[in-house]
């Protein structure tokens, strides 16, 4: 945890130095605290995903560059471990890890993410022309779409437009397992 805390603070800082933004002017953009996006890339706060979502979005950036770095190789062929894989706690304890991080040339990032039982979120909208696909690998959960709790089980999938508001629940007593994939209608690496 604490490297992805180490390269998140490096990251927002370079963005924001990059956009020639003050920190008032970040958290203007992004919705989250001045003391907070400070503490951040100062290293000295794990802010939740939902944070992190938010600065994504002010940013115009993919979720997974504040994660980690796109691979450098132009390769078609990539191969990920499992254990090569960060993983990030939620407020929740649900741990979200990135398969795959955002590339210019595919316009998309997948997630594993872990449900676990009693989680519920409720997802802000993201940038525009965002789509996702969840396909529940196992367990089941539901999602709100367009103000609609909808039960996926495993082996179940679904698309759907991810810029507006949605959420994410497991009301089962077990975890549930999803990859989310998320396709990026306007290139979000610059």
């Amino acid at each position: 945890m604490q490297e992805i805390n180490l390269y998140l603070a490096t990251t927002l800082k370079q963005l924001r130095q990059t956009k020639g933004w003050s920190l008032d002017r970040a958290a203007s953009e992004t919705g989250v605290s001045k003391a907070m996006l400070g503490q951040i890339e100062r290293g000295e706060s794990s802010p939740t995903i939902a944070t992190m979502w938010k600065i994504s979005k002010g940013f115009h950036k993919s979720l997974s560059s504040l994660l980690e770095p796109s691979a450098d190789n132009n390769s078609q062929t990539v191969i990920r471990p499992p254990n090569k894989q960060s993983k990030v706690l939620d407020s929740n304890n649900s741990p979200i890890a990135p398969i795959f991080p955002y590339e210019e040339q595919f316009g998309f990032e997948m997630f594993e993410l872990t449900l676990l039982p009693g989680y519920e979120r409720i997802s802000e909208p993201h940038i525009d022309g965002v789509t996702e696909h969840v396909i529940v690998i196992s367990g089941e959960m539901e999602l709100l779409i367009n103000g609609e709790w909808i039960k996926l089980t495993q082996g179940s999938s679904v698309r759907f437009a991810g810029d507006t508001l949605h959420g994410y629940r497991n009301s089962s007593a077990s975890p549930a397992v999803f990859h989310n994939i998320l396709h990026y209608a306007h290139d979000v690496s610059e």
